[in-house]
């Protein structure tokens, strides 16, 4: 047996639309990115979800009340919870995402952020941008990890068998991936209002499936 745990990716944001980071800022989502989370709710709906989580910034929020609006679960908001926030960039919050993954990557021969994750892991990439921060608060991979391990545990307090929503976001869901499911591509980000299920158990974390936006036949 197992908690059966669906992590979806927030729908499009204006931030996302315009390809700039997006950590912990916060942009309202567009038009597609309601759309987005509607379609996510549409495919979970055959799902009856026992509990719901989400991050505790406004994207997640809202995606999530989107999807639950589909469901024919009783929730109608979800827990919001630090725990599965995205990835915090720091001083490059905001900025322009081509440039940005340019002016980090060119030192190592890369141009890109899905050419850094393929050279050099998520994990090592996230360690250059917090020592490329001279402010020194973008996230190193340490600190990442322990959050997120905060986060499993909260999910591991659900009873076993149930079913849990949670609406995070896309380097977030794609760092748990490729952490506990290193066959699958890091270097595919996961699109907006895509599932990704994960099964926990007191002892293991196993990836279902990756970045759906339907659920398998």
């Amino acid at each position: 047996m197992a908690i059966n745990v669906y992590f979806v990716r927030h729908g499009q944001t204006y931030l996302n639309k315009y390809d700039r980071l997006q950590g912990w800022s916060d942009a309202p989502l567009t038009e597609k990115g309601l759309t987005d989370g509607t379609h996510a709710g549409q495919a979970l709906s055959t799902i009856n979800f026992d509990y719901a989580f989400s991050s505790d910034l406004a994207r997640t929020i809202t995606t999530a009340k989107l999807i639950l609006a589909e469901n024919p679960s009783p929730i109608t908001e979800p827990t919001p919870s630090s725990f599965f926030r995205e990835e915090f960039f720091g001083y490059f919050e905001g900025a322009d995402g081509p440039s940005t993954w340019n002016y980090l990557g060119r030192p190592y021969g890369y141009n890109s952020f899905s050419e850094m994750i393929a050279g050099l892991t998520i994990e090592k990439t996230r360690d250059i941008i917090a020592a490329a921060d001279t402010f020194g608060d973008a996230e190193d991979d340490a600190t990442f990890q322990a959050r997120m391990d905060q986060g499993l545990a909260l999910l591991r307090q659900q009873p076993d068998n149930t079913n849990v929503l949670v609406v995070s976001h896309g380097t977030t869901i794609r760092s748990l991936v490729s952490r506990f499911a290193p066959e699958y591509n890091p270097t595919s980000s996961p699109v907006n209002g895509s599932i990704t299920k994960f099964s926990l158990t007191p002892t293991e974390t196993k990836v279902d499936f990756f970045n759906l936006v339907s659920l398998p036949k």
